[in-house]
């Protein structure tokens, strides 16, 4: 991930969205991933970067991007 994505993750029953680099979070927090991530996937389209889930606060190596990357989404 670079800085500036979006990443969607997971702590202590709750989930949250928060740009790389930063440590705050971006908006509320979420008590589903479909909401978490609906709403991260936005954001990622919004600023034109890419989007990835992760399961837990820490980086891991199960992170997944989407599908479809943002920037590829631009203009649909």
């Amino acid at each position: 991930m670079a800085a500036g994505d979006i990443e969607t993750f997971h702590r202590n029953g709750i989930w949250f969205n928060r740009i790389e680099g930063e440590s705050q979070t971006l908006g509320s927090s979420f008590m589903s991933e479909a909401e978490a991530v609906k709403v991260g996937r936005s954001a990622a389209v919004a600023r034109q970067v890419e989007h990835t889930v992760r399961t837990e606060e820490c980086p891991s190596t199960d992170a997944s991007s989407y599908e479809l990357h943002p920037r590829e989404l631009i203009g649909r």
